[in-house]
């Protein structure tokens, strides 16, 4: 009797395990889809952080129902971002990997790659902009009109810098982890 009692109360144990699991792993895949990441590579990365020792692109494979050459490129996916790291697995000659499990790291890495892709896409983007605007407005041959709107855009996009330069330095302080100094990971636990 005893021995039944204690199966049941482990079944629903499991039970809501795993629902917890599926209920964080759908959450992350999703929220990761807003980001750019998609919802496969998302699925795979949540898959990944909640097992607690390496897994093999045959578990990966097994877990998720994927082929192994879709499971190969979302795991390249993510070691490119810097959140999924291929580890030694002694007695194995198969490719193991483990997630990024501090999300501190996670958002350093995510984030300060995406922030700088944006800075370098968008200051290369303003100078050369800034160029032929910069030719309108100091030929005088070119309609008044034609140059104050060369004049405005070329405003515009010297505003459109200051941000990119302070995106650039809160890049640097994110990718370096000099940003916890200003936001401490200890004052992220308070709560208002």
């Amino acid at each position: 009797m005893e021995g039944n009692r204690n199966n049941f109360a482990n079944e629903k144990a499991k039970e809501k395990i795993d629902q917890a699991e599926n209920m964080m792993v759908n959450t992350i895949s999703e929220t990761m889809d807003l980001y750019g990441v998609t919802p496969s590579v998302g699925r795979l990365y949540a898959t990944m952080y909640f097992k607690h020792k390496p897994i093999t692109l045959d578990e990966m494979k097994d877990a998720l129902s994927m082929s192994k050459p879709s499971m190969s490129t979302s795991v390249r996916k993510l070691q490119e971002i810097n959140i999924v790291q291929k580890v030694w697995k002694k007695g194995s000659r198969k490719d193991s990997f483990m997630a990024e499990k501090n999300f501190f790291n996670y958002f350093s890495q995510f984030f300060g790659m995406k922030w700088e892709r944006e800075v370098s896409m968008f200051v290369v983007s303003i100078k050369k902009a800034q160029e032929q605007l910069h030719e309108v407005i100091e030929n005088s041959e070119i309609d008044e009109t034609l140059r104050e709107r060369a004049k405005l855009h070329y405003q515009q996009l010297d505003d459109a810098m200051v941000y990119y330069h302070w995106l650039d330095k809160l890049t640097k302080l994110t990718k370096s982890g000099e940003i916890y100094n200003y936001i401490p990971v200890e004052d992220a636990g308070e709560r208002d």
